[in-house]
C-alpha cells in the first residue's frame, strides 16, 4: 500500500531512537527538555498508530514498507520490510499508549532522581524497540528490536543502582534474558538454515508442509524463548525482582506491555511460521493451554504469599498472561469458531492486561512516591491521605478479578466460554479458581495498604499531583470502558485483530504484492458474540450503575458508623479476663492486618506454598536450570507429537 500510510510504520519507529539520541547528547543539563522530548517523541508514534486505523482495522489492508526500497524480487525478499497487519497495529496501540502515559507519570515520579538523561535515553530506547519488535517483518530484526528493548530494560530495572536489590535485579535478568536470546537467536539460525531467508512472510509460504526434524527443533527453542519474555513458568522467574526494583513508571511496561512481546512472537510463530503444524493441532492446542494453565495457577499461588506491593502485582502478572496464552492455545483448535473466540479471549486479556496492570503498577508508584516503601506490612489507611489513589487502585481491582462491569470479566469470559467448548472444562474452573485467588489477594492488598490504621510516619503525607493522576486517570477510564463498551472494542479492535492472525494468506500476498488483506473479510470466518446468556442478562451499564451504587451507599454507611466510633475502649480490656470475650481484641473495631487476612488458607495450604517458596530460591543458577529443563521438555515432546 503507498502513499502516507507506508511510511507512518517506520516514523513511529526511527523518531523514538532519534530522541534517544538527541537525549543522550545533552548530557545532564536541560531537564525539561528532555521531559519534552520523551512526551513528544512517546505521542508521535501513538498519532501514527492512530493515523493507520483506518487503512488496517477498518478496510483490512496490511501496510508494508521496504527499507531502502529493497522491495522482493519476484518470490524473494531480499531487504528488511515493515509489515503491519490488524494483530501487529493492535499491539502497537497498547505499546504506544502506555509509553506516552509512562513519560507524563515520569515528569513528576523521577524528579528526585540523578542521571535522568540515561533514563530518558533507556526509555526512549525501549518503546521504540518494542514498536519496533511488532511492525517488523523480519524474523532477525525481530531477534535485533528485543535485544535492544531487553538491554534497555535491564538498564532500567538497575537504574536506582545506590540500592543492592536494583542491582541483584538487573543481574539476573540479564542472565535469565540472555538465555531467552540466546534460544531464539539459535532457532532463528535453524530456520534461516532450511528456508533461506529471514522474511516471515516468505518462511512461512516455503515451510508451509515441509517441516523436519531441524525446523521442529527450532521451534522447540524459540518457544523456550519467547517463553522466558512472556513470564511462562517455568520462566518466570525473574519479573518479581525487576519490577519491585524498576521505577514503577517502568515497572508498568515491564509487565503490562514488554511480557506482551514474547506473548506477540510466539502467535507469529504458531499461527504463522508453523502453521500447518500448529494451527488446527491437537497436540499443540494441548501443550499451550496446559502452559497457559499451569502459569496462571502458580502466579496467583505465589502472589498470595508476597508481601511487597511490586513484588505482588508481578506474580499476578504471570497469573494473567497465563490466562492470554490458554486463550492463544484454545484458538489452535481444529474447531473454528471455538478456536476464534478463543483467541479473541486471548487478545482482549491482552489488551485488559496491559491496562489495569498498568494503572496498579502506577498506584505502587503513587504509593512509594508519598511514602517511600511498598513494604505492605508498613502501610495502611492510605486512604484517607490518598483518595484518588485509593479509588483507582480500586477500579484497577476489580478489572483484574474479572468483576463486572469492568474490562476484565469480558476476557475473561470468552476465555471461560472458550476452554469450556473445547471440552477442557478441567481448565475453566481452575481459571474461575485463580479468578477467586486473584480477588483474595488483591482484597488483602487493598487492607494492608488502604484501609486500616495508619503508620504515624505517614499522618502528613497528601495526594500525588495531577500530572501522576492523570495518566491513572485514562487507564482507569479504559478498564471501565472496555468493560462497558465491550461491543466497540471488539468491533473496532478485537475482530480485525483475531482475522488477521487467522489470515495469513493475506500476509503473505502483501509481501509478494499479490493484493490485500482485505479479502479476508469477505470469507467466513465466524467472529462469535456473547453467548445467549450473557447477551440476554449482560447489561455493562446497568451492571456499571449498580457498582456506583452500591460504593457510595457502602461510603455513607460507613461515614455514619465511623461519627460513632471513638475508637476508645469499651472497658478495661487490660484485664486478661475479658479475652475470651473479645478475642484478644483491646480495642473497638480493632481488626486483622490485611497481610493475615488469609493466614488461615495458607496454614492449611503451607506444604505447597512451602514447596514454591523453596523453589522461588532467589538463586540465578536454579533459575538458568529451570529455563534449559523447559526447553529439554518441549523438544521432547514437540519430537514426539509433531
Amino acid at each position: 500500500m503507498n502513499g502516507y500510510s507506508s511510511i507512518l510504520p517506520l516514523m513511529a519507529i526511527m523518531l523514538p531512537f532519534l530522541a534517544a539520541f538527541i537525549i543522550a547528547l545533552t548530557g545532564n543539563k536541560a531537564l525539561g527538555l528532555k521531559r519534552a522530548l520523551a512526551v513528544i517523541f512517546t505521542f508521535i508514534p501513538l498519532l501514527a498508530v492512530i493515523l493507520l486505523f483506518k487503512p488496517i482495522m477498518a478496510d483490512g489492508h496490511v501496510v508494508s514498507y521496504w527499507l531502502g526500497n529493497w522491495v522482493p524480487e519476484k518470490t524473494w525478499a531480499i531487504g528488511i520490510g515493515l509489515e503491519i497487519d490488524a494483530f501487529g497495529l493492535f499491539c502497537g496501540l497498547i505499546i504506544t499508549l502506555t509509553c506516552f502515559l509512562s513519560s507524563i507519570f515520569s515528569i513528576r515520579y523521577m524528579e528526585k532522581d540523578n542521571g535522568l538523561e540515561k533514563y530518558y535515553t533507556m526509555f526512549m530506547l525501549l518503546t521504540a524497540s518494542m514498536i519496533g519488535f511488532v511492525f517488523t517483518g523480519d524474523l532477525f530484526n525481530m531477534y535485533v528490536m528485543l535485544e535492544i528493548m531487553t538491554f534497555a530494560a535491564i538498564g532500567l530495572t538497575a537504574f536506582r543502582n545506590h540500592k543492592y536489590k536494583a542491582i541483584e535485579a538487573g543481574f539476573k535478568y540479564i542472565v535469565i534474558g540472555s538465555v531467552g536470546s540466546s534460544l531464539i537467536l539459535l532457532g532463528t539460525v535453524l530456520i534461516y538454515a532450511q528456508a533461506h531467508t529471514l522474511n516471515i512472510a516468505q518462511i512461512s509460504a516455503i515451510l508451509h508442509g515441509n517441516y523436519n526434524a531441524v525446523t521442529i527443533f527450532a521451534l522447540a527453542l524459540m518457544l523456550t524463548g519467547y517463553a522466558v519474555k512472556a513470564f511462562l513458568v517455568p520462566c518466570h522467574t525473574w519479573p518479581a525482582d525487576a519490577h519491585m526494583s524498576a521505577p514503577s513508571s517502568i515497572s508498568m511496561l515491564l509487565s503490562g506491555v514488554m511480557s506482551k512481546t514474547g506473548v506477540f512472537g510466539i502467535i507469529r510463530i504458531l499461527y504463522m511460521i508453523y502453521r500447518s503444524k500448529c494451527v488446527a493441532a491437537p497436540s499443540m492446542e494441548f501443550l499451550i493451554i496446559f502452559w497457559g494453565t499451569i502459569t496462571m495457577l502458580i502466579g496467583a499461588s505465589m502472589a498470595i504469599i508476597q508481601t511487597d506491593f511490586k513484588r505482588l502485582l508481578a506474580f499476578s502478572s504471570v497469573s494473567q498472561i497465563g490466562y492470554v496464552i490458554v486463550g492463544f492455545g484454545v484458538g489452535l483448535s481444529a474447531k473454528t469458531s471455538v478456536a476464534v473466540t478463543g483467541t479473541m479471549g486471548g487478545l482482549y486479556h491482552m489488551l485488559n492486561h496491559a491496562m489495569f496492570k498498568s494503572l496498579a503498577f502506577l498506584c505502587a508508584g503513587a504509593v512509594l512516591y508519598r511514602t517511600g516503601t511498598t513494604d505492605t506490612t508498613k502501610l495502611g489507611g492510605l486512604a484517607k491521605k490518598m483518595p484518588y489513589t485509593t479509588v483507582l487502585f480500586m477500579i484497577s481491582l476489580a478489572s483484574i478479578a474479572g468483576v463486572p462491569p469492568f474490562n476484565g470479566f469480558v476476557s475473561k469470559w470468552l476465555i471461560y466460554q472458550s476452554t469450556f467448548e473445547a471440552g477442557y472444562w478441567p481448565v475453566t474452573i481452575i481459571a474461575l479458581l485463580v479468578s477467586v485467588m486473584t480477588l483474595a489477594y488483591f482484597i488483602k492488598l487493598a487492607q494492608s495498604v488502604f484501609f486500616g490504621k495508619i503508620h504515624k510516619e505517614h499522618e502528613n503525607i497528601k495526594e500525588i499531583p495531577w500530572s501522576m493522576r492523570a495518566p491513572m486517570i485514562v487507564l482507569a477510564g479504559v478498564c471501565i470502558f472496555a468493560g462497558t463498551f465491550w461491543n466497540v472494542i471488539s468491533d473496532k479492535l478485537i475482530e480485525p485483530a483475531a482475522y488477521a492472525i487467522y489470515n495469513i494468506q493475506g500476509y503473505i500476498d502483501v509481501m509478494f504484492n499479490k493484493g490485500y488483506a482485505q479479502k479476508m473479510f469477505n470469507q467466513e470466518i465466524p467472529i462469535p458474540k456473547m453467548t445467549r446468556a450473557m447477551a440476554g442478562y449482560w447489561s455493562p451499564i446497568n451492571w456499571l450503575l449498580l457498582f456506583v451504587v452500591l460504593i457510595v451507599g457502602f461510603i455513607v454507611i460507613a461515614s455514619l458508623l465511623a461519627k460513632g466510633n471513638k475508637n476508645e475502649p469499651i472497658i478495661d480490656l487490660s484485664d486478661t479476663k475479658y479475652d475470651t470475650f473479645t478475642g484478644g481484641e483491646k480495642e473497638d473495631f480493632s481488626h486483622m492486618a490485611g497481610n493475615d487476612l488469609f493466614w488461615g488458607l495458607k496454614h492449611q495450604f503451607r506444604g505447597y506454598f512451602e514447596i514454591l517458596k523453596n523453589a522461588h530460591s532467589g538463586i540465578v543458577n536454579d533459575y538458568v536450570l529451570w529455563v534449559a529443563a523447559c526447553a529439554a521438555v518441549v523438544t521432547i515432546y514437540l519430537f514426539a507429537v509433531l
